[in-house]
């Protein structure tokens, strides 16, 4: 079978074709074109099932991850190089893209030796350096789309933090003149109102302490991998529990100046209460899904065994 076909699949990520391929002739691995195998076409189109796949039959050689191209670049500069749009628009948003890119980085870096960490391709860069000058105008979208979202959360999370602090003090049905006393203190709804008021507060205020700390971060290169990542994740879910709370406590306070009259109205309020927590939960947790995955799931690569790397 012709190496460049196979090459070329890699490059396209027909992943059934490379498993037949190596599964009867498993010497194409080592298939050298343009001073490229197909690790090297793996890594430059960031097809990580395929990646995946070369990694564990190339455990025991080292040959193909040791080539150079015709500039000079190592497998780690093309891993350093921006992605191909289609494979870096499969990503949704600027910070996520990113995340995905430095992933990418630090998953080749582990394969190779300090000196092609160091290693100068023929413009005289390193893979770090070349990642920063590719990804620079990546790294500005990525901050931008992090303070918009943060400067949107906040504005939800500082108008649930005024109304249910608001609420705390005036509690409803009021309280008893010469003590101040709620009327309605020894009622069970009126516990579950306090409770979830309570919540709402804390909940919202530590969602907008995170989101603040998104907006005041440096935006480094590295924040991308986890930090931001972490924190917009621990924001979302705060303001989730937030806004559930928040709903519960106005369900509470509803249930109790009215429910002694009408007995019905606790059905109505509980089915209103939960459609702005729906609609929150599902316009935000497919972000919310995806940034906790990315972030904290097992991530698109597999996990191998430590090779000992010999020098080029």
């Amino acid at each position: 079978m012709d190496g460049g076909v196979l090459q070329q699949a890699t490059a396209d990520g027909v992943i059934e074709i490379v498993e037949i391929s190596l599964k009867f002739f498993p010497d194409l691995l080592w298939y050298i074109c343009n001073n490229r195998s197909i690790l090297h076409c793996a890594i430059e189109h960031r097809r990580e099932k395929l990646f995946n796949l070369m990694i564990d039959l190339m455990a025991q050689n080292t040959f193909a991850a040791s080539k150079l191209d015709e500039v000079c670049n190592n497998i780690l500069h093309l891993a350093a190089e921006l992605a191909p749009s289609p494979q870096l628009n499969a990503v949704s948003g600027s910070a996520l893209q990113m995340q995905r890119e430095l992933q990418w980085f630090k998953e080749v870096e582990k394969m190779v030796n300090a000196g092609f960490k160091l290693g100068r391709n023929s413009l005289g860069r390193t893979p770090r350096e070349l990642f920063t000058e590719s990804h620079k105008d990546l790294l500005e979208k990525g901050e931008k789309w992090m303070k918009d979202t943060s400067n949107s959360c906040m504005v939800v999370s500082t108008l649930i933090a005024t109304v249910v602090f608001a609420a705390a003090f005036t509690v409803p049905g009021g309280n008893i003149n010469d003590k101040g006393i709620p009327i309605f203190l020894k009622k069970n709804s009126f516990l579950v109102f306090a409770v979830s008021d309570a919540l709402a507060l804390f909940s919202s205020t530590a969602s907008l302490l995170m989101f603040l700390s998104i907006l005041t971060s440096r935006y480094a290169e590295e924040d991308f991998l986890v930090s931001l990542p972490r924190k917009l994740v621990l924001g979302l879910a705060s303001l989730f529990v937030a806004i559930a709370t928040m709903m519960i406590a106005f369900g509470a306070a509803f249930s109790i100046v009215i429910g002694e009259r009408y007995d019905w109205v606790y059905i109505p309020v509980i089915v209103l209460a939960c459609i702005p927590v729906s609609l929150f939960a599902i316009l935000q947790l497919p972000l919310f899904w995806k940034i906790a995955i990315s972030t904290y799931g097992p991530g698109i690569f597999r996990q191998r065994r430590k090779v000992k790397h010999k020098s080029a």
